[in-house]
């Protein structure tokens, strides 16, 4: 019953996490801290297991997100590939300094990001763009109605966002698209759908160079990630499935919702108990 639980949490996981371009840690890290208090079966998992086997996990659920997304042609390589010049350093220094915590100081700091994570969303679906002219790198994007969206970016700044994104995803286990995707959208006008994609990407190269850092400390736990990486393989992919479909306003109002109240949660568990 409990890898069955496990299963059921990456495909969820993947699902929500490809599709709204969150990359799925966010839902991993707290459920297996969750379980932790909740049934003897998770007895063994702290923090740093916590984080590592997310990381691992969420490799297939960027891989397998990317790869449907790349048949859907709304993936910008070389925008992924320059930003996870920074993305790349930024995860193996944050899987470094994920030792620092224990169980009660995470709780508090990853509630606090989570209840973070939520305001971007909404500023992500209130603000404006703040980038008027097109500078640096010009990139763009014709959807499947024939509308044709501009965006660009400067190399240094873009490359400097994705490090501190990076930095959080390996702190966190998270993969970092949940602040990338607001960046993308709000600073270099990247369209919604493109945003998501190459969120994706830049999620699997980051997890795959962070989970290198986390494997070497030992903070994997390999049954669990065993039992997480099929649920996560195929919920990438129907997430993006979901994605080409329909609209994410009503699911991205719904993990706002999610994450501000599981932040509440961790926060008061890490202060009371």
């Amino acid at each position: 019953m409990s890898y069955l639980i496990l299963i059921i949490l990456g495909f969820i996981a993947g699902t929500v996490g490809s599709l709204i371009g969150l990359g799925g840690g966010i839902i991993i890290v707290p459920a297996m801290l969750y379980l932790s208090t909740m049934t003897s079966f998770f007895h063994d998992v702290t923090p740093q297991t916590a984080i590592g086997t997310s990381l691992l996990v969420i490799i297939f659920t960027g891989l397998s997100s990317t790869l449907a997304y790349m048949k859907y042609k709304t993936v910008d390589y070389k925008s992924g590939l320059i930003f996870f010049i920074g993305s790349g350093p930024g995860s193996i220094i944050g899987a470094y300094l994920s030792k620092l915590f224990n169980a009660h100081t995470f709780s508090v700091w990853f509630g606090l990001f989570m209840i973070l994570i939520s305001i971007t969303l909404m500023l992500k679906a209130k603000a404006k763009p703040v980038n008027k002219a097109h500078k640096g790198i010009i990139r763009t994007y014709e959807d499947e109605s024939g509308e044709l969206y501009t965006y660009s970016y400067r190399i240094f700044t873009g490359i400097a966002i994705a490090f501190f994104v990076g930095l959080l995803g390996g702190l966190f286990g998270i993969g970092g698209g949940s602040l990338m995707v607001p960046a993308m959208m709000l600073l270099f006008l990247f369209p919604p759908k493109v945003a998501v994609a190459t969120s994706m990407l830049i999620i699997f190269l980051s997890s795959v160079t962070g989970s290198v850092s986390h494997i070497a400390e030992g903070h994997v736990n390999w049954l669990y990630a065993l039992c997480l990486v099929p649920g996560a393989w195929f919920g990438g992919k129907m997430g993006a499935w979901v994605n080409k479909r329909v609209r994410t306003k009503t699911i991205v109002l719904f993990m706002r919702v999610v994450l501000i109240l599981i932040g509440c949660e961790l926060i008061y568990q890490g202060i009371f108990s």
